[in-house]
């Protein structure tokens, strides 16, 4: 199986902590050596809460671990609102750059980012539009079916809210031929499937130390951020040893804005503080002065 990185912040954030653990996962901790993948969706507004179009993107089908390619996004901080990268362990399709996640198309003048991890099987999808797969894996044909069928839904380009109740809609078609934990973003949010494991950890002000499960690296997320920073990062196993991770529940879909869930559809839905387990008067004050759109999909 591959596993899956992802992040949403509210500002540009970098990924190099993170990715600095995970790529680890491509061939060192752990046997996810048959290629690796990561795109960025970079702000070039003079609002930086404003997120931009524009994807700065790379694969290789070098196991992460030991790619001089990972190794220079190790120490190269790239800003950023939303990521997605994913290390992969082939099972259907050949190692090949083509196959190589995260895959990147067009729709409705947006860039879409989608990596999977997962089985699919006796998938074969109608595909009649556009969207054709370039390689030969289940996850590029599920991504190509997905935009062909939003697509289909929406005359025009729908809200953020729109797009996660067809795709809540969506979902479980593909979901019911496998194992279908995935990431996908247009740049303007982030949205996480899981199937059977997917974890995720709200950071926000007071930042506190963190330490590496996959590096012996220790970091003091204070000095690296300010008040007004916050950020979602999603995984398929955490990345540190001392933070509060939350596990997803099998056929929940998280949406994520700004560094907040924004929307969840799934049998155990619940209001933020529950989900979180965290109603302390800080992250209240937080959530009351930045507006949270949580909604749930039903």
């Amino acid at each position: 199986m591959c596993q899956l990185l992802g992040m949403n912040s509210h500002l540009p954030a970098s990924l190099t902590l993170s990715f600095t653990g995970f790529s680890q996962r491509g061939g060192s901790t752990a046997h996810h050596s048959d290629g690796w993948g990561i795109a960025f969706f970079e702000s070039e507004s003079s609002a930086p809460d404003q997120p931009g179009k524009g994807v700065r993107y790379f694969v290789d089908k070098e196991g992460a671990a030991s790619s001089p390619i990972a190794k220079m996004l190790r120490s190269y901080p790239i800003k950023s609102h939303n990521v997605i990268a994913h290390v992969r362990k082939a099972t259907v399709g050949a190692v090949s750059l083509e196959n190589c996640h995260p895959f990147v198309r067009e729709l409705w003048g947006r860039y879409w980012v989608f990596a999977h991890n997962g089985d699919l099987k006796n998938y074969a999808p109608n595909l009649h539009g556009s969207f054709r797969p370039v390689g030969n894996t289940d996850s590029e044909l599920a991504f190509c079916w997905l935009l062909q069928e939003l697509a289909k839904s929406h005359v025009g380009v729908p809200s953020i809210e729109e797009q996660g109740r067809t795709l809540a809609e969506l979902v479980p078609q593909i979901a019911r031929h496998g194992t279908f934990n995935f990431l996908l973003s247009n740049g303007q949010a982030l949205w996480a499937h899981a199937s059977t494991q997917l974890h995720y950890v709200l950071r926000q002000h007071p930042f506190k130390p963190v330490h590496l499960k996959d590096d012996d690296v220790s970091v003091d997320l204070a000095s690296l951020n300010s008040a007004l920073d916050r950020l979602a990062i999603v995984v398929t196993e955490p990345l540190t040893t001392d933070e509060d991770w939350v596990a997803m529940t099998p056929g929940e879909l998280l949406v994520f804005v700004d560094g907040e869930i924004a929307q969840c559809s799934g049998s155990n839905c619940k209001p933020a503080c529950q989900l979180l387990a965290a109603c302390s008067s800080a992250s209240m004050n937080m959530a009351a002065t930045s507006k949270p759109v949580w909604s749930k999909i039903s």
